[in-house]
Order: C-alpha cells, then sequence, then structure tokens
C-alpha cells in the first residue's frame, strides 16, 4: 500500500487482542509495548472502551495501532496517547497517521477530557496537533527532554488541567 490508499481504521474488536499484542511485540524491541496493551485492558480507571484503534490492510492484515487511555494531571482526568504502533513492512506508509487521527478524533468527540499527552518523537507528534505540554503546565513526573513530552487541548468545556502527569499504574513510572 502507499500513503495514497486509504487505510480500514477502526476500533479495535475482541477477536483482534491477539493480532494486537502480535503487531505491538513485532514494531517493539521487546514485548514490553504489548505487555502494556494487556496491563492497561485490566485497569479500570485507566481503559477506555472505544479509544483502542487499529489500522489494517484491505485484506484484514492489522497494520497500526494505537490507544488513549486515562491517566491523571495533578487529580484532574486527562489522556495518554500510548502506544503507537506500526508493523515494520507498512512504515512510512500512513497506517501510523491514519489510526493517530482516528483515535484522536474519538477522545474528542467523547467529549469529557480536555487534555491529551504523547511521549514521543517531537519531528512526528505535532502534525497532529500536538505541542510541548510544558506550554500548558504540564509535565511527567519523570526526566524526558521536554520537546518531547507533548499535549494537545480539546476544545471543551471546563478547565484544562496543568501540573503532573500520573500515568496509570501499568506504565511502571
Amino acid at each position: 500500500m502507499s500513503k495514497d490508499q486509504d487505510w480500514v481504521v477502526r476500533p479495535e474488536r475482541p477477536a483482534d487482542r491477539e493480532a494486537v499484542h502480535a503487531l505491538n511485540a513485532a514494531a517493539f524491541e521487546t514485548a514490553m509495548e504489548a505487555d502494556l496493551v494487556d496491563a492497561l485492558r485490566r485497569d479500570e480507571q485507566a481503559w477506555i472502551e472505544g479509544l483502542s484503534y487499529v489500522a489494517e490492510t484491505p485484506d484484514g492484515e492489522l497494520a497500526a495501532y494505537a490507544l488513549i487511555t486515562r491517566c491523571l494531571v495533578d487529580e484532574q482526568p486527562a489522556l495518554v496517547l500510548a502506544p503507537v504502533a506500526t508493523l515494520p513492512k507498512y512504515q512510512r506508509q500512513g497506517a501510523g497517521s491514519a489510526v493517530i487521527e482516528a483515535v484522536v478524533d474519538a477522545a474528542r468527540a467523547r467529549g469529557q477530557e480536555r487534555l491529551i499527552t504523547v511521549l514521543g518523537h517531537p519531528e512526528y507528534y505535532p502534525r497532529f496537533g500536538f505541542t510541548r505540554a510544558s506550554e500548558f503546565g504540564v509535565r511527567p513526573g519523570f526526566e524526558v527532554p521536554d520537546e518531547a513530552m507533548m499535549a494537545m487541548v480539546f476544545e471543551n468545556e471546563g478547565p484544562v488541567p496543568s501540573g503532573t502527569i500520573r500515568y496509570p499504574a501499568a506504565f511502571g513510572v
């Protein structure tokens, strides 16, 4: 597939779980991210039904994955985008971008949380609307380069949380 072709992007189904685990395991050097997704599924405070998305090829192979779960920013509900994974053979073909756009749009449409964070490549995530989290007074509870910790504010009602991000326990930070 080329970037010009459309990916089938949709919420994950229960039948996708094994393939999602395999995709995450293949996309990263270790199975840590695959195990993270499994642990987040079991965390009732973190897991948000409908914010686990896949991109698939026309023949149904899962090519990319993106997950948004709940975190807290100084005790206020917020969201975290992680992990994002693309099978190596489909990287740089638009599958990752398609699945990120879809899951972020789904989170925005929920209209509940105002802030979404991501720790990632500062050259990649701004194309989706992420900027330095520090601009919103948001920071992780561990050392990372300022430009790698990013956030996006949704235009919902209510205050935008600021302070220290408290990730779900499964993240181990």
